[in-house]
């Protein structure tokens, strides 16, 4: 079994995460924005992130001969270890809700504000339990101030979404009082209606074909205008213009304190800072603790999206295992997403059980990343206002100084 124990390799890691972790969510919301269903995406990308679990303990996991204080994986899965697996268990189940939670937040506030928020709370909240979990090998006058900077960064995350929210109301507004000046009350009726054509005939990856919807379809729209506000809705699978801004966002804070227990409970399963595993039984090995993690993060996802192809939620149409069985479009996407995903997870703890969890959760830096490809491939905050700009660019320093911050109260963990 092979096993990071310098900082160096750790902060490799971790740089590592922070790039498959802030790029699985774009990949997600890719297919969200081209009217995939989401119950149909997630059922994909609970398969391909077991699987990245997986390799990583027959693998990495089984690397040289079994130790008796470090036993490779197999070794590990017949001894008496079920307290550390159950607490696995716990951060997999709250991991698969939050990310569950976020793939329909993305939708509603976006996909930068929505990993700014979930992250920073990861951070301010799951960072101060691994701190004191990990007996404080992280530099408290260090790890602290980083952890400050999330949660400023809290706030100017919701302040970017409240003002690109108003910025797009405004272009909205604009097109219809256009559109009524050039064609009567037609301009308003088609504004109005537009959260409610989810009975027009669509194609899942092209969007709206019927011809009376021309107008918005002729050509595409250029990112950051109304008409391009306008096809994107025609197209998502989750409508959300005219929709409640709270819901959105309670979707989001739902999320985080989520995202805050997966990383604390893997630091019990791999540590037992609590002494619940009886006298001579080793400690859980990461690719273990990864793999009992994983499989718990995979049955919830599972379950619940099973549930919800025939009880959707948040206005989704209903579908059915067969109808997902059928759905090729897009699924080679939503796979890469689960293996991003599982191996960012399985690289963010073999960072942090050699520097220590509170420094790996620099990794929830993220929104670095998926503001990068929410920019470049959905045209998120083109066209918006001067204000949304200085917030945007202030959320965003926030995090570059936290990475730095976080990364440098970096310990090392006694073995």
């Amino acid at each position: 079994m092979y096993l990071v124990e310098d900082k160096g390799g750790a902060i490799a890691l971790m740089l590592a995460a922070l790039s498959f972790l802030g790029t699985w969510p774009a990949v997600m919301t890719l297919l969200e924005r081209r009217g995939r269903l989401p119950q149909h995406t997630y059922l994909d990308y609970s398969l391909t992130n077991l699987l990245a679990a997986v390799l990583i303990a027959l693998t990495i996991g089984q690397i040289g001969d079994s130790k008796p204080n470090m036993p490779n994986f197999f070794t590990q899965l017949a001894q008496d270890n079920w307290p550390s697996v159950l607490f696995a268990m716990a951060g997999g189940i709250v991991l698969s809700l939050g990310n569950l939670a976020t793939q329909y937040a993305w939708a509603y506030v976006g996909l930068s504000v929505t990993e700014v928020i979930s992250s920073s709370m990861t951070v301010v909240i799951g960072t101060t339990f691994n701190y004191f979990l990990d007996d404080r090998i992280n530099r408290a006058e260090i790890l602290f101030p980083g952890v400050g900077c999330f949660l400023i960064a809290v706030c100017l995350g919701s302040a970017v979404h409240s003002s690109n929210a108003a910025d797009n109301e405004k272009k909205l507004s604009d097109s219809s009082n256009k559109n009524q000046n050039t064609n009567g009350t037609n301009g308003d009726k088609e504004l109005s209606n537009v959260s409610n054509r989810a009975g027009v005939p669509q194609d899942l990856e092209d969007g709206v074909s019927d011809v009376s919807y021309a107008n918005f379809n002729d050509e595409k729209a250029k990112a950051g205008t109304a008409e391009f506000l306008i096809q994107l809705e025609n197209k998502r699978s989750i409508k959300v213009i005219g929709s409640n801004t709270c819901l959105g966002l309670s979707i989001v804070f739902f999320a985080g304190v989520c995202f805050s227990l997966f990383s604390p409970a893997f630091n019990l399963a791999t540590n037992d800072q609590w002494h619940t595993l009886k006298e001579g039984v080793p400690h859980l090995v990461v690719y273990t603790a990864f793999f009992y993690f994983s499989v718990s993060c995979f049955v919830v996802g599972i379950g619940l999206n099973i549930w919800f192809l025939y009880k959707p939620v948040l206005g989704l149409p209903s579908s059915s295992f067969t109808a997902y069985l059928k759905d090729w479009k897009g699924r080679h996407w939503a796979l890469l997403a689960g293996l991003l995903c599982g191996f960012g997870n399985g690289f963010q703890f073999m960072g942090g059980q050699a520097a220590g969890y509170a420094a790996a959760d620099a990794v929830q830096a993220l929104p670095l990343v998926s503001t990068f490809w929410g920019v470049v491939l959905f045209g998120e905050y083109r066209r918006s206002s001067r204000r949304t700009y200085v917030l945007l660019a202030g959320m965003l320093l926030m995090f570059i100084v936290a990475v730095a911050v976080l990364m440098a109260s970096s310990g090392h963990r006694k073995t």
